[in-house]
């Protein structure tokens, strides 16, 4: 197990990890998950990697309330 503290949420990070599981570059910090095409299970997937990359464990009401990267970032600030 890692003893790295997890790295910080910047809003690129989080447009990146929607680029790649939304397969589409047209993702800003402020673009909408549902907007772009994301779904709930499509969701999961960035739930999942945030967890792994940042150690936060968020909920899909989490992320259905902050879903652009930049409300995602504040969020999981706030949540660290």
């Amino acid at each position: 197990m890692s003893t790295e503290p997890a790295a910080p949420a910047t809003e690129e990070a989080l447009a990146a990890v929607f680029r790649r599981v939304l397969e589409r570059e047209d993702v800003t910090a402020d673009s909408d998950f549902f907007d772009l095409g994301g779904d709930s299970l499509v969701a999961t997937r960035v739930l999942s990697a945030v967890a792994r990359a940042h150690g936060v464990e968020l909920t899909l009401a989490d992320f259905l309330s902050a879903p652009t990267p930049a409300r995602l970032a504040e969020r999981i600030a706030a949540a660290a």
